[in-house]
């Protein structure tokens, strides 16, 4: 296999897949088919430089980069993929929908619903916070948001971080929904992690509940660790980008029904975002 050279954080270089399989690996997640893989175990250097020309490569189809997805926020779930960190990956423009949107039921090889969390970013200070409390100062609203992931990556053998990390930490579709200013006040940053989060269908039936802390113990702690992580890369964050914080409760994604998740316990009253499977 022939391989190309892509500059680290940290000026090393690391080969990576040709560029033939980064096109292979980007005609399946178009197509919605499970990818080919790599033939190889990548490192995490390696996955992040994929990424970079993966997403370069559905930027024509799914639009401008709108914001950042951080993924494998337990500790369970990066057990299962074999990393002792999160994963980061990139939002696209038409990836994201609006609230009460319509998914068909091809959207995913494999698809999956995650009762999420969205922050916006207000202004570039954000980049120099320390704490939850001065991410809260910079940020302008938290969003109600369903995130529809497909685990599209081969399976067997199991799928590495690494890997993941290649296919964008699976980000395909997401559910926008209400929202909330975001008060940068000790109260609201407490709020965020004691908040209840429930996932109904539309009969009311309870599909999951769980409290905001299941984020690496605080939702904002995932800003705290993306900025880390963009900072090693030369990047940071910019007023308007969207984050989604990671799961919440996850599930597979039904067929023929409505999902709302629901955030209570919030300062000025609860959100929610509701998703309509066909």
């Amino acid at each position: 296999m022939v391989c190309f050279l892509v500059s680290s954080a940290h000026g090393l270089r690391a080969a990576l897949p040709s560029a033939k399989a980064i096109d292979a690996f980007a005609e399946d997640y178009l197509s919605v088919r499970e990818a080919r893989g790599f033939n190889r175990n990548l490192t995490m250097r390696e996955a992040l430089g994929v990424q970079q020309s993966f997403v370069r490569k559905l930027q024509p189809t799914l639009g401008k980069q709108v914001g950042y997805k951080v993924g494998l926020v337990s500790r369970e779930m990066q057990e299962r993929f074999g990393v002792e960190a999160p994963v980061r990956g990139v939002l696209l423009e038409k990836m994201i929908l609006q609230n009460d949107a319509v998914i068909p039921t091809n959207f995913a090889v494999r698809p999956m619903l995650e009762a999420d969390l969205i922050v916006v970013v207000k202004d570039k200070d954000i980049n120099d916070a320390q704490s939850v409390l001065e991410v809260a100062e910079h940020i302008s609203d938290v969003v109600a948001f369903i995130e529809l992931p497909d685990a599209f990556i081969p399976t067997n053998p199991p799928p590495t971080g690494a890997l993941l990390t290649a296919g964008n930490v699976g980000a395909r579709l997401g559910v926008m929904g209400r929202r909330l200013p975001l008060k940068g006040t000790a109260d609201f940053v407490q709020a965020l992690a004691d908040m209840r989060v429930t996932v109904t269908d539309q009969t009311g039936a309870v599909l999951g509940r769980e409290r905001g802390r299941a984020i690496l113990d605080h939702p904002l702690n995932a800003v705290l660790w993306l900025m880390e992580e963009l900072r090693e890369a030369g990047i940071k964050l910019r007023p308007g980008d969207l984050i989604s914080l990671g799961s919440i409760k996850a599930m597979p994604a039904p067929r023929g029904k409505s999902v709302t998740v629901k955030y209570e316990g919030l300062p000025g009253g609860s959100i929610d975002v509701t998703a309509r499977f066909q």
